[in-house]
């Protein structure tokens, strides 16, 4: 997988290149905001489901009128996950917060009114914040009367160790030229983290904690160029 990352990260650049030089180009600025949904990839598996959060960005599309495009943005998501306690009356989530800058590959197409988008590429995030929502005390899930047996409790406690993610984005949208300037795009949008937040050596419980979002987003852009 990381091997996958590079690969994206040199095919942008180089999709960059190519199309400055072969076509005309448009240059778009805009901001996008939507919701979230975060799970993680615990190996050991843990039983979760979708952790509800918020996102949003600003960006800045190089646009070729052809078909290739480069795509980059600033802004935060909210991961993390949810335990999923199936009938036990309890909960328990964690919100993971984080700056993020996804440098992605845009393929596009359709008519000047209407166009299908592609993204795919690299993304990189760190996190500013860290919070847990929970009704039971989970320093000390033993003690707690109806905790489900037989069920992996380290993560409830673990601390962060690393902030800083990277991993793989792709994306599908819709982009509605309003007027030949202005535009509102909605789009869905899959990360895939390569990165482990929690420590992965032979010694640690966990030998992958990876973050995993869906994201839907609603945004607007200008085309200054």
């Amino acid at each position: 997988m990381k091997k996958v990352f590079v690969f994206l990260l040199m095919m942008s650049a180089a999709l960059a290149a190519i199309a400055d030089t072969h076509y005309k180009s448009q240059i778009f600025v805009g901001a996008r905001g939507g919701v979230s949904m975060g799970m993680m990839s615990f190996s050991p598996s843990v039983k979760q489901s979708w952790n509800m959060g918020s996102t949003g960005a600003v960006s800045v599309r190089y646009a070729e009128e052809k078909l290739f495009g480069i795509v980059a943005e600033f802004g935060w998501v909210t991961r993390g996950w949810k335990e999923n306690f199936e009938e036990a009356p309890l909960r328990y989530s964690r919100s993971l917060t984080y700056l993020n800058l996804p440098v992605m590959t845009q393929i596009r197409f359709g008519s000047r009114r209407f166009k299908t988008f592609i993204n795919l590429g690299p993304q990189f995030a760190y996190m500013i914040a860290n919070s847990i929502n929970s009704d039971f005390d989970y320093m000390n899930p033993g003690s707690v009367s109806g905790f489900p047996s037989n069920r992996q409790t380290e993560q409830l406690k673990l601390e962060v160790k690393n902030k800083f993610d990277y991993g793989i984005c792709a994306s599908v949208g819709f982009d509605f030229f309003v007027q030949p300037r202005h535009s509102v795009l909605i789009e869905a949008r899959y990360y895939y983290g390569l990165g482990n937040i929690f420590p992965a050596r032979k010694a640690d419980y966990f030998s992958a904690s990876r973050n995993m979002s869906l994201e839907i987003t609603l945004g607007y852009s200008f085309r200054m160029k």
